[in-house]
C-alpha cells in the first residue's frame, strides 16, 4: 500500500462505488487535494459529485480503492473511527440546511464545538463571530423555523466553519440561494479557506462557482474527464451537442 504525497492533505486512488440499487456511482476516480486548496468537483447532475464527497469524507465506506487524510488511511477505519474523524477534522455543508429545530441559531452553530468538548462560552463566541461574517448576527436567538431559507443556509455554513475544520466538504452549498446570496456566501467560504488554511472540496454543477476554485476536477458518469460541454438547449436538429475528452 503506497502512502500519498506529503503535500496532499486529502488523497484518493481508484475509487469505485456502486449504489445499493446496483447503479454505478464512481468508476476509478483518483485525485489529490493540497492543504488550503479550494478544489471544485464539477459536472452535470448525477455525475457522481456527491458520492465522491461522501467517500472522501468517510460518510460512506469505500468499497474499492483508497482514501487518505494526512497520510492516514481512511479506507481502513471502522464506523466509530470515521465518525470521530468527521466530528474532529471535517466539516460538511448540505444543499439544504439541516438544523436542530429545538436549538436557537447560535446554539446550532456552537453545537459541533461543544460536542468536541469546547466550553459553552468559547463555543458561543466562535458561533457569534461566524454568524456576523455571514450577515445573520442579528438572528442569533431565533429558532430555525423563524428564518428564511437563505438565512437557514447561512447558519448551516457558519456551523460548518466555526470549529475550524481541516477539510470542509461543501455539496452544492448555494443551490437554494438567490444569486446575490450565493455571491456573498461564496466570498465568505473562499476568504475563510484562505485565511484559516481550510481545505475546501466543493461540489457544483455551476461553471461560475467552479471558476472561484483554485482547481477543478470534472466528473461525468462517475469518471474523471478533462472536458465536458453539455449545453442546456438542443441544437437545430433537436440533438444536444456534447464534447468530451477523457
Amino acid at each position: 500500500m503506497e502512502a500519498p504525497p506529503d503535500n496532499d492533505v486529502l488523497w484518493a486512488r481508484s475509487l469505485h462505488f456502486t449504489h445499493r440499487d446496483g447503479s454505478p456511482g464512481l468508476g476509478g476516480v483518483s485525485l489529490g487535494v493540497r492543504e488550503g486548496e479550494i478544489l471544485a468537483v464539477s459536472g452535470p447532475r448525477g455525475s457522481g459529485k456527491t458520492t465522491l464527497l461522501r467517500c472522501l469524507s468517510g460518510l460512506v465506506p469505500v468499497r474499492t480503492g483508497e482514501v487518505w487524510f494526512n497520510s492516514a488511511p481512511v479506507h481502513t477505519l471502522g464506523p466509530m473511527a470515521r465518525e470521530r474523524l468527521r466530528r474532529d477534522r471535517f466539516g460538511w455543508i448540505d444543499p439544504e440546511p439541516v438544523l436542530v429545530p429545538e436549538l436557537n441559531v447560535w446554539e446550532n452553530v456552537a453545537l459541533p464545538l461543544m460536542l468536541r468538548g469546547t466550553g459553552r462560552r468559547r463555543a458561543r463566541a466562535a458561533a457569534l463571530e461566524w454568524l456576523e461574517r455571514l450577515d445573520v448576527g442579528d438572528r442569533t436567538r431565533k429558532r430555525p423555523q423563524e428564518l428564511r431559507q437563505a438565512e437557514r443556509q447561512r447558519v448551516a455554513i457558519a456551523r460548518a466553519l466555526a470549529p475550524g475544520p481541516a477539510v470542509l466538504f461543501a455539496d452544492e452549498p448555494t443551490a437554494t440561494l438567490h444569486r446575490a446570496d450565493r455571491a456573498h456566501v461564496l466570498r465568505t467560504l473562499t476568504t475563510a479557506a484562505r485565511s484559516h488554511a481550510i481545505t475546501v472540496v466543493l461540489a457544483t454543477h455551476d461553471a461560475e462557482i467552479a471558476a472561484l476554485a483554485d482547481r477543478t476536477v470534472t466528473l461525468l458518469d462517475g469518471r474523471r474527464v478533462h472536458t465536458v460541454h453539455l449545453p442546456d438547449a438542443p441544437d437545430a436538429e433537436g440533438r444536444a451537442a456534447c464534447s468530451l475528452s477523457v
